[in-house]
Order: C-alpha cells, then sequence, then structure tokens
C-alpha cells in the first residue's frame, strides 16, 4: 500500500483543473478576501468550500451552525447546498468581514437562509441552545478562535442532533501540532481538541489530511 502522498503546487493544480467548481460569485469573493491583510491565510481553500458543501448535501442537512464567519466563503458555499426554507446561523465578534460577503450571498440569492450573529461564541452558543434546545442542528462547522476549540466543539456537539456532523477546520495548524516548541494557545487548543476527539466515544472520527486538516466527528 502507498503511503500518503505529498500534495506540491503541480499535484493542487491538476486536482483543482479536474475537480473544482467554483463559479463566478465564489471566485468573486474569493478573490476579494485575498486583499485583505491575512485573507488568503485565513479563508478555505476553494475545494475545502466544495467539499462542505457536499457533506451539507450528502446529510441533507436543513439546519447548519457555522462557528467563526470571516468574510463568508464557506458559509456561501454550505447555504448554497442547502434546500428551499434551510437555515445557516453563523457566528462572528464584528459586523466588518461578514459585511464583505453579504454581497455575495445577495448575487447568489441565499441570503436569506442566512442569519448573522454578532457576539462572542461564548455567549451565542447558550442564547440558540436556550432559543432551540439540545439536538437542533445538523450540521455545525467550527473555523474560529483556536485556542477555544474544545469549548466550541463541547458545545456543538449539545446542539447537534444524533447522526449530525461537526466539522473542525485547522486541526493541522500550519503543521505547528507536530511542532514541540510552538506552545501558544492557538496550537494548544488544536492539540488538546485532537486528543479530546482521538478519545471521545461520542462520536465517530475521521481527520482528513486535506488544506489544513479537516476532523469530521458524526454524533452517535
Amino acid at each position: 500500500m502507498a503511503d500518503q502522498l505529498s500534495i506540491n503546487d503541480e499535484i493542487l493544480d491538476y486536482i483543482r483543473s479536474v475537480s473544482l467548481r467554483e463559479d463566478e460569485v465564489l471566485r468573486g469573493l474569493r478573490e476579494e478576501t485575498h486583499q485583505l491583510p491575512g485573507g488568503r491565510a485565513m479563508q478555505v481553500l476553494a475545494e475545502e468550500g466544495q467539499f462542505l458543501a457536499l457533506l451539507t448535501a450528502l446529510i441533507g442537512a436543513e439546519k447548519i451552525l457555522e462557528i467563526g464567519t470571516f468574510t463568508g466563503y464557506s458559509t456561501l458555499a454550505m447555504a448554497r447546498a442547502l434546500p428551499p426554507g434551510g437555515r445557516l446561523v453563523t457566528l462572528d465578534i464584528n459586523y466588518r468581514w461578514p459585511e464583505i460577503g453579504a454581497g455575495y450571498w445577495k448575487r447568489a440569492e441565499v441570503d436569506d437562509r442566512i442569519e448573522v450573529r454578532i457576539a462572542p461564541a461564548s455567549s451565542t452558543l447558550g442564547d440558540l441552545l436556550a432559543e432551540n434546545g439540545p439536538g437542533y442542528f445538523d450540521l455545525v462547522f467550527i473555523d474560529a478562535d483556536k485556542a477555544r476549540y474544545c469549548d466550541y466543539y463541547e458545545a456543538a456537539l449539545n446542539l447537534v442532533r444524533t447522526g449530525g456532523l461537526i466539522i473542525v477546520d485547522n486541526t493541522l495548524f500550519f503543521g505547528q501540532v507536530t511542532d514541540p516548541k510552538m506552545i501558544d494557545p492557538d496550537t494548544l487548543g488544536i492539540r488538546a481538541l485532537n486528543a479530546l476527539l482521538r478519545d471521545d466515544d461520542r462520536v465517530d472520527i475521521s481527520f482528513l489530511t486535506v488544506a489544513d486538516g479537516v476532523t469530521l466527528a458524526r454524533k452517535k
């Protein structure tokens, strides 16, 4: 059996040439985001956005929670995969970045499916639980401040239904998780979550070596 293939630029370009279906609206949002300070590093890859949309459709998600909006590329990708009447609640700490995505959501005619909540996630997650009860969401995507990942995961596990899917982004964190010299709060937060997921019998997991590491956790 072959070992994991290293993905160089040539292979990545080939993969995109035969699989990526990024249209004008998504591409426009991605290109605008890349002009922002840190925008290229903080935004999900185009192929990851397409993967999120596929997972949304595969599990028949009707209610999605996204923890961490940024400019809303992943928001747009998942909202498009929702059925009519579907709902996506996305959380961020200020309006600056989601406002960039809002125009693209409108162009894609999915803005009526998206609700943006601006507040610290620790507060908003409690509000959502009080409003809707446990097990309300079909899918939760976590892509926010890494130091709080364990907290977000526990909240997500309470908010997602049995059989629902939690998707965690950046679980390799630019490779820093393997460097013992990296002891910043974000790297420590990712390491702690990865260890928690490994041993958590409440979920089935798969750690995918795509993009910056994506872990899937299905609630039993």
